[in-house]
């Protein structure tokens, strides 16, 4: 598949993504003989993020962003809600064009039970499109974080260690 394919079909290829990922985290809570992660999808996505996992006593609000490992992406949009809930954080799942594998993943959040990190003196994300007069209008609670401070993790097994502690 094409690159151009990806772009046409970017709504299909992000709930695929999240499939893929969510499966992930079920296979590792599986195999670590817990059997307990809980998935859920808010109805409404105006908090920042789009899934709500609970393992180990954990309680996570995740915000998944998706780019192919051949991307340029440098930096992702943060939605200010998503620091305050508990252990809100983001997961960028990079993957493999051609195949759709998963990996490796780039994490921003705090350990299990601590918050997301300050976004206050992030820069404020603006609209990709301008008004009339041409003018991006800045977006007061989105903040742009650079990809440098996410934490690289090469495999799901990290990711879910990271996200709700060890097995």
């Amino acid at each position: 598949m094409n690159l151009e394919e990806h772009f046409i079909h970017s709504s299909y290829r992000e709930r695929l993504i999240e499939h893929l990922f969510v499966g992930e985290l079920l296979k590792h809570s599986w195999l670590g003989g817990r059997y307990g992660l809980e998935v859920a999808k808010p109805e409404v996505d105006n908090s920042g993020y789009d899934l709500i996992a609970e393992d180990n006593g954990v309680i996570r609000h995740l915000q998944l962003k998706a780019s192919s490992r051949e991307a340029k992406t440098v930096k992702q949009n943060v939605h200010t809600a998503l620091g305050t809930k508990p252990s809100g954080v983001v997961v960028w799942v990079q993957f493999d064009a051609a195949t759709l594998e998963l990996g490796p993943y780039l994490i921003f959040g705090g350990s299990p039970g601590q918050p997301l990190p300050d976004l206050s003196g992030l820069k404020v994300a603006k609209h990709t499109k301008g008004n009339a007069e041409g003018i991006k209008a800045e977006r007061p609670a989105i903040r742009v974080v650079p990809k440098s401070r996410f934490n690289k993790y090469e495999s799901a097994e990290e990711v879910y260690k990271t996200l709700f502690g060890t097995l």
